[in-house]
């Protein structure tokens, strides 16, 4: 039994020796692989930091590309639309050029117009003053009717010329008016009232003018009625034969009464006299 165990205890003793050994082998190694592996860690830190470094580095270059991208993006947007601006002011200006060479081509053309109207109106206003002078002479020469209501218009056609802030087509479009209305009174049958000279006395009585044919009175109280007679120049007497006529026609021209045919005197014309001598 003592044999048994001491060779039992004999082989034990050399395996618990060598397990010792491994175990001590295997902490070596695993400090040494522990080592190596620390050192490995810290040769692999810096490389590592600076790799995320160079990644937060180059996103931060990212995003400064992508703004620059966006910038030259909106410059280059704003640059195509000044140019097409540009263009279009262009043509603008082009056509304004255009524009204002016809307005001086017209400014031209005004300018000559108004040195022609300065120069006619030197020639147009003698002409005016003649026609009015010879409107005065027609209205003394003429029949005697609303004598004063004429001689004022002729009067305001002088004073019109001798304004300085009425132009001359103004001035002569006056002129003509009253032509027109003096030609008028030639083609229509007027009754106004007024008053006849009788023995130093005026008496009152109702005008009827036919035209320029006639001008005939009828006074007020229905006495009498008479006519112009332009030989002598003066009102004169009609027979009674003529009160009917005289009285129809004044109801003709005061529109009391349909028109119809009027007898009126016409005064014999005189015979010219005279000759070549």
């Amino acid at each position: 039994m003592m044999r048994v165990r001491a060779m039992a205890s004999g082989i034990a003793s050399p395996v618990s020796a060598a397990a010792a050994r491994f175990a001590r082998i295997a902490a070596v190694g695993a400090v040494v692989v522990l080592s190596a592996s620390w050192a490995t860690a810290q040769q692999l830190d810096k490389p590592i930091e600076e790799r995320v470094k160079a990644n937060e580095s180059g996103a931060e270059s990212q995003k400064r590309v992508e703004e620059i991208a966006t910038a030259t993006d909106g410059l280059i947007g704003e640059y195509r639309l000044t140019m097409k601006k540009i263009e279009s002011l262009d043509i603008f200006n082009n056509q304004l050029r255009s524009v204002v060479q016809s307005q001086d081509e017209e400014l031209a053309s005004l300018q000559r117009q108004i040195d022609g109207v300065e120069e006619v109106s030197r020639s147009v206003t003698p002409l005016m003053l003649k026609m009015i002078d010879s409107l005065d002479r027609f209205v003394d020469v003429d029949l005697p009717f609303d004598v004063q209501k004429r001689k004022d218009r002729v009067n305001k056609l002088r004073v019109l010329m001798r304004r300085s802030d009425v132009a001359d087509a103004e001035r002569y479009r006056n002129i003509l008016e009253a032509y027109q209305i003096e030609n008028d009174y030639g083609r229509t049958i007027e009754s106004y009232g007024g008053t006849v000279s009788r023995e130093g006395a005026e008496v009152p009585v109702s005008f009827l003018r036919v035209g320029r044919l006639a001008l005939l009175y009828k006074t007020d109280d229905g006495a009498e009625v008479g006519f112009y007679n332009t030989n002598s120049r003066a009102f004169e007497p009609l027979g009674s034969d003529y009160m009917g006529w005289v009285s129809q026609a004044l109801r003709v021209a005061k529109k009391q009464a349909a028109p119809e045919l009027i007898k009126v005197p016409l005064p014999r014309p005189q015979q010219a006299t005279g000759g070549q001598g």
